[in-house]
């Protein structure tokens, strides 16, 4: 069985794994020059499926619930299950009941506990959140190592290729995102910055509460930090707005003043794909599969699409199904 597979995002990375380890010779065909520069490049790598539940609906919560997991299995090493930790300043303190009421997995902490679990906000948040059950990962580390794992395992890739024309696959895996032809697919627009502070340390992912812009702080390695949140009905791929970032900024800064003298390392804009429900599809027509719609959830569905769209590869007559979030019935993908 000889497989394309179309873009060399998360959802390609994944589903070119899940298919060379079920036999077929894999090559993954990528426009791009290298792995830098997309969505998955800009992720903030949280494995948070509870948390995502407060906006995303069960079926994130059903598709996410093992991503860490079989990050676990497949990047030993790369995983850091440390849970994520929810926050609210004392003005927006009723953002936490509502974010409880829509959530599971989580228990409810107090200014001693949040001390506890990071030592560094101490005496900053009386109250908060707590998801012990929830992981994070740097997302370009663990690209670059599942690229470096496929290639050695014999996974051809063809960086700067238009796959359109390529020819002799017995199947096709369309995983580009925007650039694919699906009319329903909007983009939604998400910035990020990455900072340095070197006077701060954060054990996991913390994310504060607000009503209009709420913030998460996701640590990376040597005291870096990314800053996001924001979600824009645009395609635009231009510079983050000035705007963004004083919000952005603003945020950081109320988790801890110390961010107010951290070095800005690094900006950047990620366009996501989504489907009009923010739900993920993995469709067939003819002998492409296309996998599309991951949202803001890359990380954490992808792996539960890819192993679907390698399900349909050697079983195509298997039904794919996707819960729906609104009467417990399932429906096709």
């Amino acid at each position: 069985m000889r497989v394309l597979v179309k873009g060399a995002g998360v959802a390609g990375l994944t589903a070119a794994f899940e298919l060379a380890a079920r036999g077929a010779a894999v090559t993954v065909a990528e426009a791009r020059q290298g792995l830098a520069g997309n969505a998955s490049w800009m992720a903030g790598g949280m494995l948070a499926p509870w948390c995502e539940r407060e906006s995303a609906g069960q079926p994130v919560l059903d598709l996410g619930r093992d991503a860490a997991d079989w990050w676990d299995a497949v990047l030993p090493g790369h995983v850091t299950r440390a849970g994520t930790l929810v926050l609210a300043m004392p003005r927006d303190v009723g953002e936490l009941d509502r974010f409880a009421s829509r959530t599971l997995g989580h228990r409810r902490v107090d200014e001693d506990e949040i001390a506890l679990l990071e030592p560094d906000l101490a005496g900053r948040f009386r109250r908060g959140l707590f998801f012990p059950g929830e992981a994070h990962l740097d997302p370009r580390r663990a690209m670059a190592t599942l690229h470096e794992k496929l290639a050695g395992s014999g996974v051809e890739f063809r960086f700067g290729m238009d796959a359109q024309h390529m020819m002799g696959f017995d199947r096709e895996i369309d995983c580009t995102g925007m650039a694919s032809r699906d009319e329903r697919l909007r983009g939604v627009r998400g910035e990020m910055l990455i900072l340095r502070a070197p006077d701060i340390s954060l054990s996991r992912p913390v994310r504060l509460l607000h009503p209009r812009l709420p913030l998460y702080l996701a640590p990376r390695a040597d005291h870096h930090f990314m800053a996001g949140a924001t979600m824009i009905e645009s395609l635009s791929t231009g510079p983050v707005t000035a705007r963004s970032m004083m919000e952005l900024l603003n945020g950081a800064y109320s988790v801890h003043p110390t961010f107010g003298e951290a070095t800005i390392v690094e900006t950047g804009v990620g366009v996501r794909p989504a489907f009009p429900d923010n739900l993920p599809r993995v469709q067939t027509s003819g002998k492409t599969i296309a996998v599309n719609g991951l949202y803001r959830h890359g990380f954490l569905l992808a792996p539960a699409m890819a192993c679907r769209a390698a399900e349909l590869v050697f079983e195509p007559d298997k039904p794919v199904e996707l819960a729906d979030e609104t009467d417990g019935q399932r429906r096709s993908a």
